[in-house]
């Protein structure tokens, strides 16, 4: 991180389902909100709301992250051997309000369920909805999506394409499974970066499930943030904020290879010893700049928390698996 943004950094801190509000920033502010780029937001659960002066009409977007379906057919077989441990990872789970036994299927039916009685605009599905690539699970997604009639979006997680000990990069990996069984998911639009204009707010994608960024992904970016129009920012692996773990790996100034106990465990080939590429930490600082920019979603930490970076707020849904999503509104200020 370079030391201007570090040094801009205003606070960090993470929220967990039972929060009542929060407010970040240096200064006290009454509780509940904060002003970003001269709106305001507040937290309460699992509930996101922005306020804000240019607003046409009221937006809901439900986030779906971490599902982990793990299901499967004979199409499978031939993959068994690269999609055993994550085929039994998530088979139960308890639920995330209750405690009680479910699992990823059943939780993905009913977070449609909710967004169909709230009359959601959008789905934003941000990752990880399936524990490896099975057509059988892609294919049920697709068709509980298509009976909703609800617009979707939806950017990959690094389970979504990854087939644990087959040969090649993860740039290949993901390349290749995207192309073969991922691609109707992203509805004609470029899976490495799309932008989705939703009743005056663009809904922005990109595809960090490799934990960095490619340089056509920062020009796009570069695009979107000189647009001087409000938008929200879309990945899987969260950006790093202060005092976070790898789990927030996109920028972390630790991730790389020194720091990387997962490979072995995950069978993919080790972070580099390099740490991260210039674009990735060039990114990283633009998207902390940005005068437009309401807020960053993401998954991957099974966690729900909230952290600031430079004024700007970053969401982390927590796990589908356990029943959760997150549900973001935009309204009129009051």
């Amino acid at each position: 991180m370079k030391r201007s943004l570090f040094l801009k950094t205003l606070f960090s801190a993470s929220a967990g389902i039972g929060l009542s509000k929060y407010s970040s920033g240096a200064e006290l502010i009454t509780p509940g909100d904060r002003i970003i780029n001269g709106n305001s937001f507040s937290a309460d659960d699992n509930r996101i709301s922005f306020y804000m002066n240019e607003i046409s009409e009221p937006l809901k977007i439900i986030q779906i992250s971490d599902t982990h379906l793990f299901m499967d057919d004979s199409r499978g077989e031939p993959f068994s051997q690269f999609s055993r441990r994550m085929a039994k990872a998530y088979n139960t789970t308890k639920h995330f309000r209750t405690g009680e036994e479910t699992n990823p299927e059943k939780a993905f039916n009913e977070v449609l369920e909710l967004a169909l009685k709230k009359n959601a605009d959008l789905l934003a599905l941000t990752g990880d909805i399936f524990s490896f690539p099975s057509e059988r699970a892609i294919e049920w997604v697709i068709g509980r999506l298509d009976e909703t009639g609800i617009p979707y979006v939806y950017t990959a997680g690094n389970h979504d394409w990854h087939y644990e000990g087959m040969e090649g990069s993860s740039y290949q990996l993901r390349a290749k499974w995207t192309g073969e069984r991922l691609k109707k998911l992203y509805r004609g639009n470029d899976p490495m970066m799309a932008v989705h204009k939703v009743k005056g707010i663009n809904v922005v994608t990109i595809d960090n499930s490799i934990y960095e960024i490619i340089p056509q992904q920062l020009e796009f970016f570069r695009e979107q943030a000189g647009n001087k129009e409000p938008f929200i920012l879309m990945m899987h692996i969260p950006l790093y904020a202060p005092g976070r773990s790898l789990g927030y790996g996109c920028g972390h100034p630790s991730w790389g290879g020194k720091s990387d106990k997962s490979f072995e465990l995950e069978r993919r080939e080790k972070w580099p010893m390099t740490g991260h590429t210039k674009v990735t930490m060039d990114f990283y600082e633009e998207v902390f700049t940005s005068a437009d920019l309401l807020g960053i979603f993401a998954g991957h930490v099974h966690q729900q928390t909230i952290d600031s970076v430079n004024g700007i707020p970053q969401f982390c849904a927590r796990a589908n698996a356990m029943g959760a999503f997150l549900e973001i509104d935009f309204r009129a200020m009051p």
